[in-house]
């Protein structure tokens, strides 16, 4: 009936547009209440992923990485019988006893302390083993002294940073010294070669390579030192570059010391002991067991002609 009064017309339009826009507006708080909850999910999803992706990129970055570029495999010491009993000096050293430059050992915390420096940079880096392949100096130098001619090859092992080169130059210097070295008495004369036969040949060996080079003859130098066999003149690279408490901040004479001492095995010397208290101690005395009253010395002569010796000893 009210729908034919015009007069009630205007007033059943105005209340519909006003049901019209709160309807609306229930609308609109619906659907951005239903917008914010949802942006809401996207940005837990993406945080959660963030962190779980950087959990994952993480999960590796703590590996660790020697200095080398991995880990340095440890030394397996070689133990065996002791060498035997060594020979008098001999004209013709043709097939000398095996020697072994033994020390005390170190202990198990100063040996790891100074197996490596920290940084493999240093001068004095090496590691415990190498590749087990030898690289022969290539070169060689003319005949030094007036006795006996003896050939040598100078060898170093892959893998120790070493050059052979200047290896090589090195032990010439010893080798071929006609005043204080074992060229001075007029017996022996030595040439390094790099082909040909040789009389022996001076290894630059790793810890574990000098472990194995010198089991051959029977000697057990734990890592730690030198030794001579055979043919084989073996200079532990630790030695080399550590040098002993005797010898610090005289890496030249040390050096010396090392390929005389040696060397003097080949030709057949033993070991000596100290002459007395303030006199040179012989290049073949055991000097990194002590002094025992002696001071340091690295060469076999005096320089005017006389031979440092001094008591035999084992």
């Amino acid at each position: 009936m009210s729908e034919k009064n015009p007069a009630l017309r205007p007033a059943a339009h105005a209340a519909s547009r006003r049901r019209s826009r709160s309807h609306a507006r229930r609308r609109r708080r619906h659907t951005h209440r239903n917008g914010v909850l949802g942006l809401s999910a996207v940005a837990a999803f993406l945080v959660c992923t963030g962190i779980a992706m950087h959990t994952s990129a993480s999960s590796g970055a703590g590996v660790p990485h020697t200095a080398a570029g991995g880990p340095t495999p440890a030394v397996t010491p070689v133990h065996t019988a002791s060498h035997p009993a060594t020979p008098s000096p001999s004209s013709h050293p043709s097939s000398p006893s095996p020697f072994v430059s033994s020390s005390p050992r170190p202990s198990a915390s100063s040996s790891a302390s100074t197996s490596t420096s920290s940084s493999a940079s240093s001068p004095t880096w090496f590691p415990e083993r190498g590749n087990g392949a030898f690289t022969r100096a290539a070169g060689g130098t003319k005949v030094f002294g007036k006795g006996k001619l003896l050939r040598y090859a100078v060898d170093v092992e892959g893998g120790l940073r070493q050059d052979p080169g200047k290896f090589a130059r090195q032990v010439d210097t010893v080798l071929d010294d006609t005043t204080r070295g074992w060229a001075a008495g007029g017996e022996w004369s030595f040439q390094r070669v790099d082909g040909g036969p040789v009389d022996f040949t001076v290894h630059l060996a790793s810890p574990g390579a000098t472990d194995t080079l010198c089991a051959k003859y029977g000697l057990d130098t734990g890592g730690w030192v030198n030794c001579s066999g055979g043919d084989d003149v073996v200079i532990n690279v630790k030695r080399w570059l550590l040098l002993t408490q005797y010898y610090r901040g005289e890496p030249d004479l040390y050096h010396a010391l090392a390929v005389n001492h040696e060397v003097g095995h080949r030709l057949g010397h033993n070991h000596a002991g100290c002459p007395g208290p303030g006199k040179s101690a012989p290049v073949m005395m055991q000097q990194i067991k002590g002094l025992h009253g002696c001071v340091i010395n690295g060469w076999p002569y005096d320089g005017h002609g006389q031979l440092i010796t001094g008591p035999a000893a084992s």
